[in-house]
C-alpha cells in the first residue's frame, strides 16, 4: 500500500484538475455573461478555494486558461493569456495571504471570528477582485472590435469588472468558503 508521501502528488494533481474542470463548467454554459466588457463569471467564486489549498492556484489558472481558450467570442492571445495569468497571480497572492494569516481559516472557534479576522478574510479574498478589475479592465476595451476606446470607457470597464467580481467573490464565494470550513474541508498544508 502506498504511503502518504507517494499519494500526495496524485491528490494535489486530482484536486487541481477538479478545480479546473469546475471553473470551465461554471464559465462556458454562461459564456454570454462571462466574457466582454461586462463580465459576470460565476466560476470566479471558486477563487476562494485558494484560501484553502495550494492546489487551487494551478487549478484556477488552468480552468481560466481553458475557459478563455474555448470562449465563443475569442479575443485572442492577449485575453487568453492575460486573464489566465491574472487569475494565477490572484490565486497565488490569496494563498500567500492565507499562509500569513492561518488563524483566519484554521481558528478553533470559527463561529466567533473577531472583526480583525473578518477583515483579514475579506482582504485575503480580494486579490481576484482587484487584479481582474485592474489588469483585465485595462486591456479588454482595446481587444473588443468596434469599441471606441477612451479613458471613460476603460474606467467603466474596470468598474464593471470590479463590481461583478466583488459580487461573485463575496456573495457566492464567501458563503461557499464558510460552508466548506463548517464541513472541515480544509485541505491546506499540514
Amino acid at each position: 500500500m502506498p504511503d502518504a508521501k507517494q499519494t500526495r502528488p496524485v491528490l494535489y494533481l486530482t484536486q487541481a484538475a477538479a478545480i479546473a474542470a469546475a471553473y470551465v463548467v461554471l464559465t462556458l454554459p454562461l459564456a454570454q455573461f462571462a466574457f466582454g466588457p461586462v463580465q459576470f463569471r460565476l466560476a470566479e467564486a471558486l477563487t476562494v478555494l485558494a484560501a484553502l489549498t495550494p492546489t487551487a492556484v494551478p487549478g484556477l489558472f488552468l480552468g481560466c486558461l481553458l475557459a478563455n481558450l474555448f470562449n465563443p467570442q475569442n479575443l485572442g492571445p492577449v485575453d487568453i493569456l492575460g486573464g489566465s495569468l491574472t487569475t494565477l497571480a490572484a490565486a497565488a497572492i490569496t494563498w500567500q495571504l492565507r499562509r500569513r494569516w492561518p488563524e483566519m481559516i484554521l481558528s478553533p472557534n470559527r463561529s466567533r471570528r473577531s472583526r480583525r479576522a473578518w477583515l483579514r478574510l475579506l482582504v485575503c479574498l480580494s486579490p481576484s477582485v482587484l487584479l481582474n478589475a485592474l489588469v483585465v479592465g485595462i486591456y479588454l476595451p482595446f481587444l473588443i472590435p468596434d469599441l471606441v476606446v477612451s479613458v471613460p470607457v476603460v474606467l467603466a470597464t474596470m468598474l464593471s469588472i470590479l463590481l461583478s467580481q466583488a459580487l461573485v467573490v463575496y456573495a457566492v464565494g464567501l458563503p461557499l468558503l464558510l460552508a466548506l470550513l463548517r464541513t472541515r474541508f480544509v485541505i491546506g498544508e499540514k
